[in-house]
């Protein structure tokens, strides 16, 4: 088969890595890819908002099945345009990606169809917003409606700080994704990722992560893309799973299909576990970021049959095999991210991959021969283990023979497992 990865970031660079492993596999591109990347694609400089300038590279280059990494196309309506071009795909249609798209949306579908998620109202104006928040108190979660790359989303712990996120959301600071507000109560528990693949009718279960989302020990300070994750997730149990696909994952499938929006693609459900069980905080309709990475280092199954079944709707003949070790990734930043950071650093060395270790580039390029760091998150140093402390052991090993004086890491991921596992 020929493929095309679209996308740039980490997440890609493990599809890719493990996309590459497949006997499947004939000839291999990402558009535009990274330095990781073209480790085992052949990379196209193609902007990825052109989708007129992608279906050309796969008539040109006759292309079985294009793999779309980010969020951004997916909304855009990419998978769409490659459909009725024949191109097979993985990644849902516009109408089934207004479920990252549009925080209320995934609200409205909830209401629906009775899945669990917090209670919530939805503002296009800020003084009716504001005064909700007056009568309804804090702890509180304000969220602008649409994407807006990982952030936008404020738990706010005050009813003042709550006030503030309504005014960034009405005065711009989201650009057009916080022209609506969606404003919901806050859900006390343990946060969780879950993984699912879906056809439009039938669903496989993928694997369960947790993230750390804010950029200091401790998990204290301003939320980011994501500073590290581990896989599995020790609060998913086999129950906590079960409960997941029956309550949340199966009425989504449903609703999605009677709205006329069959969801084609991967699931990804962020969870509270709460007393109660599972709710959902939100869904995203592709791999997560880091999550993806150590998803891909405990996937012992070819990944190209899985997303090609997504896409022909033969997911019920497929299955995935996963490893019983734990994976652990530590995302190496620029310093100030995730406020302003200095652009084109030099990365001098990296460590070597070897079996159960890999660093995937997330925010780099090659200017003159030289590795710099581009972007705000930079690298993910991947590693795995027996326990969350072995695996957590090696990746720190790993981030200290990086060569890079403008990078920086937390030092405590994976810390509630670990104390999960020594209680």
């Amino acid at each position: 088969m020929k493929v095309l990865l679209i996308g740039s970031g980490g997440r890609e660079h493990a599809l890719a890595w493990k996309l590459a492993q497949s006997p499947l596999m004939t000839e291999f591109y990402a558009a535009p890819g990274n330095p990781g990347i073209a480790e085992h694609a052949t990379l196209a400089t193609i902007d990825i908002e052109d989708h007129g300038a992608i279906i050309a590279f796969c008539k040109e280059k006759a292309i079985d099945f294009v793999v779309v990494g980010p969020e951004a196309p997916l909304v855009a309506g990419l998978a769409d345009r490659l459909r009725a071009e024949g191109i097979a795909v993985f990644g849902p249609s516009a109408g089934a990606a207004q479920l990252e798209g549009s925080k209320g949306f995934t609200k409205d579908i909830c209401a629906r169809y009775d899945i669990p998620t917090g209670a919530y109202q939805r503002f296009n104006n800020a003084p009716k917003a504001k005064a909700y928040i007056r009568a309804q108190g804090a702890p509180i979660v304000v969220k602008a409606d649409g994407l807006a790359a990982g952030k936008g989303v404020t738990v706010a712990m005050t009813v003042d700080e709550a006030l503030a996120a309504i005014d960034d959301c009405f005065e711009g600071a989201f650009g057009a994704a916080g022209a609506e507000v969606v404003i919901e109560a806050y859900l006390d528990g343990e946060e969780a990722s879950f993984f699912c693949l879906c056809d439009g009718t039938h669903a496989l279960a993928l694997a369960t992560a947790q993230d750390h989302k804010r950029v200091g020990d401790g998990d204290t300070g301003p939320n980011t893309g994501g500073m590290g994750a581990y896989s599995p997730a020790p609060v998913m149990t086999a129950d906590m799973v079960e409960r997941t696909m029956k309550e949340i994952i199966e009425p989504t499938i449903r609703g999605m299909a009677e709205s006329g929006h069959p969801f084609s693609g991967v699931f990804f459900a962020g969870l509270m576990i709460t007393a109660k069980g599972p709710e959902l905080i939100e869904y995203n309709v592709r791999f997560g970021d880091p999550e993806c990475q150590v998803l891909m280092m405990r996937l012992k199954s070819d990944l190209l049959p899985l997303l090609l079944a997504c896409a022909n709707g033969t997911l019920d003949q497929v299955g995935a095999e996963w490893s019983d070790d734990v994976a652990l990734t530590v995302v190496m930043a620029s310093k100030g991210y995730p406020g302003s950071y200095a652009k084109n650093t030099p990365i001098s060395a990296l460590p070597a991959d070897s079996d159960g270790a890999k660093v995937f580039h997330a925010g780099t390029a090659l200017q003159d021969g030289v590795l710099v760091a581009t972007g705000g998150r930079v690298l993910n140093i991947t590693a795995t283990g027996k326990t969350v402390s072995e695996a957590q052991k090696r990746a720190y090993a790993l981030a200290a023979e990086v060569q890079w004086p403008n990078g920086f890491n937390r030092s405590d991921i994976g810390w509630r497992a670990i104390e999960r596992e020594q209680a």
